[in-house]
């Protein structure tokens, strides 16, 4: 939470009336770096934070999902220009879990029942 503009603007007078900048931040008990960055500016009201915009899409990542859901990680991320790290996350956002298919356990069996694997 920024300080008030109040307290900023008491500061800033306490200097230029000739108080040292160490003894205005025993005084209103704010940091010195603070100090020497509100002397720095021309004005003294909080700034706004801006955010930046994601880069991954999650509208789209959801519709590739179910167009091809066999898809690796590591394809998405490519497809998608971001890291797997991303993708992973914004999944875990929207509870999209791996499709978990018993591929290989029917593999086995298949090739069990036709004598060419053993136990």
């Amino acid at each position: 939470m920024p300080y008030s503009l109040d307290l900023r603007t008491k500061v800033i007078d306490y200097i230029e009336r000739g108080g040292g900048v160490t003894k205005a931040s025993q005084i209103f008990q704010v940091s010195r770096a603070s100090i020497y960055r509100w002397l720095k500016r021309e004005n003294l009201e909080a700034t706004k934070v801006k955010r930046r915009q994601r880069k991954l899409n999650w509208e789209a990542l959801k519709q590739d999902v179910k167009e091809n859901p066999q898809q690796r990680l590591i394809d998405r991320a490519i497809k998608f220009e971001v890291q797997p790290s991303a993708i992973l996350y914004a999944l875990r956002q929207m509870k999209i879990t791996r499709k978990k298919n018993n591929y290989v356990i029917e593999k086995e069996t298949e090739l069990k029942e036709l004598n060419i694997i053993e136990d």
